[in-house]
């Protein structure tokens, strides 16, 4: 019976691998391409992103513009700059994207 139970036991301390995948799983961040709108503010850039999507009722491929608005803490971006912006905590009242990479000036 005692076999049994230190079976059991080895086995729940194997199982930790799945709940720590998990977790990764949980926090994975959304990541977005886009283009430089406006820098006129101070390390704020807003950012267009297109998406391409049928249409409900016709099936027409429509475009669908998103504003971002994203944290560029060295204000290295000009408009037009091709952008990947990256999911984060709100920094402020529109700001819940920072800025990863400057893709093409």
């Amino acid at each position: 019976m005692s076999e049994q139970t230190t079976e059991s036991t080895a086995n729940t301390t194997l199982t930790s691998e799945p709940q720590e995948a998990e977790i990764s799983k949980r926090h994975l961040r959304k990541s977005r391409v886009g283009e430089v709108i406006s820098n006129k503010m101070n390390k704020t850039v807003v950012i267009a992103v297109v998406r391409r999507v049928p249409h409900p009722k016709f099936g027409k491929i429509v475009k669908r513009t998103k504003k971002l608005y994203a944290h560029d803490e060295e204000n290295r971006c000009e408009i037009g700059d091709l952008v990947r912006v990256e999911e984060t905590r709100p920094l402020s009242r529109l700001k819940r994207w920072q800025l990863v990479e400057v893709l093409k000036r």
